[in-house]
């Protein structure tokens, strides 16, 4: 894993490229996933999945965010593919500079 972070309550996120996947982790325990593909200087962000047990933790939340900001930090443009991500968008317009498209 590269490029992690850790967010609130313990929650860590860290870049899983041979993956194509964000993972977070809770107290050592993976609780949470948002997977990619990268190429061509683009981002799509595909899909969010909170690990049951763990949902309402702002871990979704956690996992949005630290793609957006890998992204702009890579210099990447973001398509934002997943449904979660784009109700994130919905209510973060800062990042909507860095997004070319929302697919279905």
């Amino acid at each position: 894993m590269t490029g992690s972070a850790t967010g609130s309550a313990g929650l860590v996120i860290a870049d899983a490229p041979e993956h194509e996947r964000y993972e977070a982790q809770l107290e050592g325990a993976p609780v949470g996933v948002l997977e990619y593909v990268a190429k061509r200087g683009r981002i799509a962000l595909v899909h969010t999945e909170v690990f049951p047990g763990y949902e309402g933790r702002g871990i979704a939340a956690g996992l949005a965010r630290f793609a957006l900001d890998d992204a702009r930090r890579r210099g990447l443009r973001v398509i934002a593919s997943c449904p979660y991500v784009k109700r994130y968008l919905e209510t973060h317009p800062e990042d909507h500079d860095i997004v070319v498209g929302m697919s279905a």
